[in-house]
């Protein structure tokens, strides 16, 4: 039989959809399951990006487009990234892909190569595919420790202290997941300053959760005069408009665009077209959707922290953005004898028919900084009472 490659076989995977093939099947068997593990927005998109897409259809929009986006998107989209940002993005500067996620792939590309040790500094916890795609693509991943004593950032000091010869790309994510955590702009500002000095490390700015700040307004590295020209911008459509199924992504870098669009070329062909043409009214059209999405969020950030907070066992910090929170469990992992995260959140799915994720999930666990899950509260305020109900009657129940 022909073999599978070495590559396949230790390509990672996106847990929050293995988990969530493991809750539908749970469901499936009768059992009620409330499911609080996938990043995926609970509102429907917005009525007139939905008119946008259908008029497209219906006008004919069925066929290719340039690798990089039809031009409309590409002007809505440096238009929305120079006003939110401060920046000063010209059309042929952006590049669109079928979300944002392909991008992760193509920045390692066009800036490591494939064995020559090239090292990628990406955070961790993280999102998973940043490792994944790191390796698979012949480069060294470099996990960069966000702890909870910092609010789930890093120590500047710590990322320089991983910066050497071989370094070419540092990932950065504001907001975060799975922490909600923000990099403010004063640490921003340090970073940049220590990049001066490092001059061939290119920056991956995962900025997909930008508009989901709470806190503070959100800031991009690529607003440092001297980051900007080495800095990726990255966003898209999927978490502020609620448009993750329609995948549809952008990155910014005036350098990369052109390797960014052969890559598109190779990979993808384009963007769906239809999808780009419901992207332009997202960006450019009426905001009141995505405002309303924000305030709910908001809403339930509050009540889910507070409502955590009162459980055995069980405390949380409160994220500055996205939509997850990042509750340290370490003392409920005693109280019921779990030996970890990983286990205590199995038995909460089959004890309590509550799904999150475990911090293993988002990468190696930090060392020294305990044991956390992740909840989602793309949720309803009533799943989320009586989410938060059944953890904290299965710590009591199994309290030893």
């Amino acid at each position: 039989m022909a073999t599978i490659s070495q590559r396949s076989n230790q390509l990672g995977t996106e847990n929050a959809f293995v988990v969530l093939a493991e809750v539908g099947e749970l469901q499936r068997k009768g059992n009620d399951i409330l499911s609080f593990c996938i990043g995926m927005p609970d509102f429907p998109t917005p009525q007139n990006i939905q008119n946008a897409g259908v008029n497209a259809i219906q006008s004919g929009k069925h066929g290719y487009t340039p690798s990089a986006g039809i031009p409309e998107l590409r002007q809505a989209a440096s238009e929305y990234l120079n006003k939110s940002r401060g920046l000063e993005y010209d059309p042929d500067d952006v590049v669109v892909a079928a979300g944002a996620k392909p991008f992760i792939m193509y920045s390692i590309l066009a800036t490591t190569d494939y064995g020559e040790g090239h090292e990628v500094i990406y955070p961790n916890p993280g999102f998973p595919i940043y490792e994944s795609q790191i390796k698979v693509h012949g480069a060294v991943p470099v996990p960069l420790h966000l702890r909870e004593s910092r609010g789930f950032n890093f120590d500047p000091a710590e990322l320089e202290s991983k910066i050497n010869d071989k370094t070419r790309l540092l990932i950065l994510n504001s907001p975060q997941n799975p922490t909600g955590g923000i990099v403010p702009r004063r640490e921003l500002e340090i970073i940049a300053e220590i990049l001066e000095r490092h001059p061939n490390v290119w920056v991956f700015s995962d900025e997909i959760y930008s508009q989901l700040c709470f806190e503070e307004s959100f800031s991009s590295i690529a607003s440092f005069p001297s980051m900007t020209d080495r800095t990726i911008v990255v966003d898209g459509c999927s978490k502020t408009w609620a448009m993750t199924g329609w995948r549809l992504g952008f990155a910014a870098s005036k350098a990369l665009a052109p390797a960014f669009t052969k890559w598109v070329t190779n990979t993808e062909s384009c963007a769906s077209h239809i999808t780009q043409w419901a992207g332009v009214e997202a960006l450019t059209g009426n905001q009141s959707g995505a405002q309303l999405m924000r305030a709910k969020f908001l809403e339930r950030r509050d009540l889910i922290v507070g409502l955590l907070n009162e459980v055995p066992g069980v405390t949380c910090l409160n994220p500055g953005g996205a939509f997850y929170v990042w509750p340290n469990v370490t003392e409920a992992c005693q109280m019921i004898g779990a030996k970890d995260s990983e286990e205590f959140r199995k038995r909460l799915l089959l004890e309590a028919g509550v799904a999150v994720l475990a911090d293993i999930h988002f990468g190696r666990r930090v060392p020294d900084d305990g044991q956390h899950v992740r909840f989602s509260y793309a949720a309803s305020n009533e799943d989320i009472v009586e989410g938060i109900n059944r953890l904290s009657k299965f710590i009591l129940k199994n309290t030893r």
